[in-house]
């Protein structure tokens, strides 16, 4: 069931216990302690509240973290360190337990053993009350230094057993690096849930939390299998299961460079990314046309998934769930099948009815976003068939789908999503042209039609990029807000959701999204003089109603930023601007319509002095529930 409102759950906005941090460890013949600080630089968008690093030198681990950002680090490591070391452990923290500052910043070190942790350790109070009664507290109120307690409790010389004792003993979601102090230049890692990649050059041994890390040494890597051991050195990663036996994990690769991952002359990543869609949307359309259809063969996708299913459920958090309210329009008028849009997060507590004819479509940018991948585990468990639309290869929820689609947008590295939405959107619709086709609801040239429509998207989007100037100006009517709301009809009202949470993502402007009929049923009270109204009426089957809505609002003395289609004249007085789209035909409208409201929140947040790519209390994805 789709929520009347869904704007109120933000990809990234996370409940008490949600947790993403990036990590990395390297051993090798480089700078250990250089490598770590430009490391957690690329992956500071995963946590910037505070960062650490231990490293091994003079036979000893040396830890030096500190709140604050990864430049502050790299101050308090240049003034308090000159120690040459070979081996060491990074990590940049989005606090969850315990508040921001030093003392519970990562690593932490228990004993023996320093380690550094991206997850949620859940019964971590259960074992500090163990550990309470052996008259053992912690120094942090972290449940990350009671993880590295519960290792060194087991540690007797065998770090591999050590390590698997204790995750027999944590409940949760995790991703440790380890670091033992007699067992000098190794690193060892596990992890579940929370991810980790890993490779190995001629320079050494690098793992860390997202690819962007890896980058400058390889372009080929692996994700470490949950549940196994991986070990460290100079000399290469060997990775066992818990009964140790050797694992070989399958080697991936990745087709973008470091510059890709770095801001390339823009302010900020959000504006680089934004300007990135047209590149991104080619990428992922383009390879899967051909004869002027959608094809899916490359990407091993059967017609007789969609042929046998007789209803779609998407289920996604924030922007991927909002991508999936488009896409149940298109599903919907195409097939005339029943497609429901659902919470991720909700999604596995309401006893789902599934089957073995429906078809699950999930949708995350990481590939790892736990309620995500809960609810792709649970669609397998009812016998539904999954597909999954992500952006990381080997990424958790890829690895777990019956089948999946990778769109190519590059590493997208600002909290709010911007290239990672729009082609979201082309490969829904891609799924939409293909099932029709499979399931007999439209033929070959109707396909082509809309194929082409959704080419004309890539230029669409290059030239709604260029109104960066108009939107720049218009967007200071916002910035002395403090309320706003979203309006729209259809298609309108699923973007009107998307506008809206990329707004209060970044600019703290208290937001809300409505299908714009909904207003007289008590919403409309809130709109009284100067309030900020972005209505969006690109739809021409309900622009009447829409523009009546309008007036309504305008009556009543709101401030109103008016998004059309072209070719549509309004009287002056109806609004304060007008945002006039190429001409599109309108069930593609949303891919034009997005990256105008990204550009109104980039540059409220702008005006507002905001650090866009970093907001307050939010990260990238949301790695555990």
């Amino acid at each position: 069931m789709v929520p009347l409102c869904p704007f109120l759950y933000a990809q990234g906005v996370r409940e008490k216990e949600d947790n993403m941090c990036g990590i990395i460890g390297f051993t090798g013949d480089l700078d250990a302690k250089e490598v770590l600080v430009e490391g957690l630089k690329t992956l500071e968008y995963r946590g910037y509240d505070s960062a650490g690093i231990a490293f091994l030198a003079d036979g000893k681990i040396k830890t030096i973290k500190t709140k604050g950002k990864v430049e502050d680090l790299k101050k308090k490591v240049e003034e308090t360190s000159s120690d040459v070391t070979k081996c060491g452990i990074g990590h940049t923290r989005w606090a969850t337990h315990g508040g921001v500052s030093d003392i519970n910043s990562h690593p932490h070190t228990a004993g023996k053993v320093t380690l550094i942790h991206n997850g949620i350790i859940e019964n971590y109070q259960d074992l500090a009350a163990e550990f309470a009664l052996e008259g053992i507290k912690p120094v942090s109120q972290t449940d990350s230094e009671i993880a590295a307690m519960v290792i060194n409790s087991f540690y007797e010389g065998d770090p591999k057993e050590a390590i698997k004792k204790a995750v027999g003993k944590l409940r949760g979601a995790y991703a440790f690096c380890v670091m033992f102090e007699d067992v000098p230049g190794v690193i060892y890692a596990i992890r579940n849930g929370s991810p980790l990649v890993a490779t190995h050059t001629d320079e050494g041994s690098v793992i860390a939390s997202d690819m962007v890390a890896l980058i400058k040494y390889s372009k080929d890597y692996f994700v470490l299998p949950e549940h196994k051991i991986a070990t460290l050195t100079n000399d290469g990663i060997v990775v066992d299961d818990l009964d140790g036996n050797v694992v070989e994990p399958e080697m991936l690769h990745v087709n973008w460079d470091i510059a890709a991952a770095r801001k390339g002359g823009y302010d900020y990543f959000m504006l680089k990314e934004i300007h990135e869609q047209p590149e991104a949307l080619r990428n992922t359309i383009m390879p899967r046309i051909k004869d002027g259809i959608v094809d899916f063969g490359e990407d091993g996708v059967p017609d007789d998934i969609f042929k046998k299913c007789n209803r779609i459920v998407i289920v996604g958090c924030g922007t991927a769930m909002h991508a999936g309210l488009v896409g149940k329009n298109m599903f919907e008028k195409l097939l005339r099948v029943p497609v429901s849009v659902e919470i991720a997060s909700e999604f596995r507590y309401a006893d789902p009815i599934l089957s073995e004819d429906t078809l699950v479509i999930s949708i995350s940018q990481s590939g790892e976003t736990a309620d995500t991948l809960a609810a792709v585990r649970l669609a397998k468990e009812k016998g539904a068939t999954t597909l999954s639309i992500v952006n990381v290869k080997g990424s958790s929820i890829a690895r777990e789908s019956d089948y999946v689609l990778y769109t190519h947008a590059g590493p997208e590295i600002a909290v709010a999503s911007t290239k990672a939405y729009t082609v979201q959107l082309a490969v829904i619709y891609m799924i939409a042209f293909r099932c029709a086709m499979a399931k007999g609801k439209a033929g070959a040239d109707e396909i082509k039609d809309l194929v082409n429509e959704l080419k004309k998207t890539i230029t669409c989007v290059e030239n709604v990029i260029k109104y960066d100037s108009q939107i720049e100006t218009i967007s200071h009517m916002l910035d002395k807000a403090t309320n706003l709301f979203f309006i729209g009809r259809g298609l309108d009202h699923a973007l009107s959701c998307e506008g809206s949470i990329k707004l209060k993502e970044i600019s703290y402007i208290h937001s809300e999204a409505y299908a714009a009929g909904e207003l007289k049923h008590g919403t409309i009270s809130l709109i009284t003089d100067n309030v900020p109204v972005i209505a969006i009426a690109t739809q021409q089957a309900v622009y009447e109603k829409m523009i009546s809505n309008v007036e309504e609002v305008r009556s009543r003395g709101a401030g109103v930023i008016l998004i059309t289609n072209a070719g549509v004249t309004v009287k002056p007085q109806l609004c304060d601007h007008q945002i006039i789209l190429p001409k599109m035909d309108d069930r593609f409208a949303p891919f034009g319509t997005a990256v105008i409201l990204q550009y109104i929140a980039y540059y409220t947040a702008v005006h507002r002095g905001l650090n866009v790519d970093q907001p307050r209390n939010l990260a990238k994805s949301v790695t555990v529930e």
